[in-house]
Parts: structure tokens; C-alpha cells; sequence
């Protein structure tokens, strides 16, 4: 079952840290490099309680979205407890789902909706729900070594947190499909040509890089830059709720099939999934 309830986190069960410092700036680290930082319904619930202090912390000025190890998050961590989520009837678990999905999409939307900028520091695999969470950001700065995709169409499910919808506002419907569609992975060049990240660096200047970019947005009018920030997104995300809803249905559908299952076991069985659309 998803945690909707506690507003705490407990010690060791961290999935993201949060760090303010001084100079306006607060870094959100996802620290479970041991699982390529596979996300969970609980990385999303501690995902919005740490962005909900940082809202109204008037300190912060900017944020800095980072992650250890060697991956920036490779997708859902299918280990974590309480990955599926259940129903005493096909219907049931279907709605529950889609409550469950829009939950997320809540959880996501006070990162999306802070006042403050949030840069992402990308390296290795950001793949899934991590390529998502990076689209999220109002900035990319990429290491060379990162590598971005949408896997879901091969598993299965839908792109559920609405990766493919920011694509399509970064970089246009057709490359949206592309990506969406075929599940393909692209480098941290194309990435950069696409729109998709602003700035691509060598690893080892991946963190003094978005420190320093962060560090430059923080120092500038704080009301004038969550005005801009504000107005951009207004043009930017126009149509984004209503599309978001249908995300979460398509979503539910998806995760509630048999493809799903098929999709997962041909992924563990390391052989080519048998869909047939049910």
C-alpha cells in the first residue's frame, strides 16, 4: 500500500536528501546509489515533502536536483515494498491505480511548481521514471556519460509521470512519439540537440558545473526570477493538467494488464515479450 499518511522519514529509509546551505541554494540528492537510484511510491511521498519545505523556505533562492553512484536513477526500483498495488476486483485495482497515479502526478507537481528554479545534475542511466524526473526540472546540465530513455512501450505501461508530454514541449510531438514509442535510448549529445538537456560536460565537472549554475540563479532578484520562472511555465504547460489525467488512466490501464505482467517477465526471463493487447 502507498503511504499517504506519515509526513516523516524515517532514519536509513531516506531515497532523496535534502541539504540548504548559506547561500540560498537547496540540493535534493537521491542517495540510494546501491539501486542505480530505482524510484518507488515512497522516493515520491519523501519527493514532495522535501520540495513542500522547500517552498516556503524563504532562504532558498534556487535548487540543485543531484544523485550518487553512478546512475542519476535507472528507472522504478522493482524490489522496493509495496511496488504493486491491489484490488478485490479487475475494476478496483484499476481505479486504485489511477488514484494511485494521480497521486504521484501530485507529488511530482510541487517539485514542478516550486517558485524556486531547480537545476538537474544527470550522469549515467536516467532512464524512466528518472528521465522523467529530470525532464521536471527547469534546467539540465548532463555528464557525457548520461544516457536517457523511455522503456515503458516495452514493458508494457504507459510513460506514466508524463515524460513524454515534456519531451513534446522541449523538443516536439514527433521526437516525443520516437522516443516514447520505441523505447530507444540517446546519448547526452542528442540529448543536448533535442532540447532535452542545456549543457553536457565531462563527469568530473558535472557537479561544479550545476553548482556553479545554481550559484548564478540564486544570486539574481529572487521575485524576479520565480516571476519568469512562473510566466514561462504558464505558456509552456498550457495544456499539461488535462493531458496528465489522461496519463494516469492510460496508466492505470496498463499496469492493471496482462501485458504488463507479460512485459516484466520477459524483462526478468531476458527474452523478447509475447503483447497481445489485453
Amino acid at each position: 500500500m502507498i503511504d499517504t499518511v506519515t509526513t516523516r522519514i524515517e532514519e536509513g529509509e531516506e531515497r532523496i536528501r535534502l541539504e540548504v546551505g548559506d547561500d540560498g541554494i537547496a540540493v535534493l540528492t537521491l542517495c540510494r546509489p546501491a539501486t542505480l537510484n530505482g524510484w518507488s511510491w515512497e522516493s515520491s511521498r519523501q519527493l514532495g515533502l522535501l520540495a513542500d519545505r522547500i517552498r516556503f523556505d524563504e532562504t532558498v533562492r534556487a535548487v540543485l536536483l543531484r544523485a550518487e553512484g553512478r546512475a542519476f536513477c535507472a528507472g522504478i526500483d522493482v524490489t522496493a515494498p509495496g511496488g504493486a498495488i491491489t484490488g478485490d476486483s479487475p475494476a478496483r485495482r484499476t481505479r486504485n491505480y489511477y488514484e494511485g497515479v494521480r497521486w504521484v502526478h501530485e507529488r511530482f507537481a510541487v517539485l514542478t511548481r516550486l517558485p524556486q528554479p531547480v537545476v538537474a545534475a544527470v550522469q549515467g542511466h536516467c532512464l524512466g521514471f528518472g528521465f522523467e524526473l529530470a525532464l521536471m526540472a527547469d534546467i539540465r546540465i548532463a555528464a557525457d556519460d548520461a544516457v536517457f530513455a523511455l522503456p515503458e512501450a516495452r514493458l508494457g505501461v504507459a510513460v506514466d509521470a508524463g515524460g513524454d508530454l515534456r519531451i513534446a514541449r522541449e523538443a516536439g510531438a514527433g521526437w516525443a512519439k520516437l522516443l516514447a514509442l520505441t523505447g530507444r535510448r540517446i546519448d547526452a549529445a542528442t540529448a543536448e540537440r533535442l532540447g532535452l538537456v542545456q549543457q553536457v560536460v565531462a563527469p568530473d565537472a558535472l557537479d561544479a558545473t550545476a553548482r556553479a549554475l545554481v550559484a548564478e540563479i540564486a544570486a539574481n532578484a529572487p521575485l524576479a526570477v520565480q516571476g519568469i520562472k512562473r510566466a514561462v511555465d504558464a505558456y509552456a504547460d498550457a495544456a499539461l493538467a488535462a493531458a496528465l489525467d489522461r496519463v494516469a488512466l492510460t496508466a492505470a490501464l496498463t499496469l492493471t494488464s496482462q501485458d504488463c505482467r507479460e512485459g516484466y517477465a520477459a524483462r526478468a526471463a531476458r527474452r523478447p515479450p509475447r503483447f497481445t493487447g489485453d
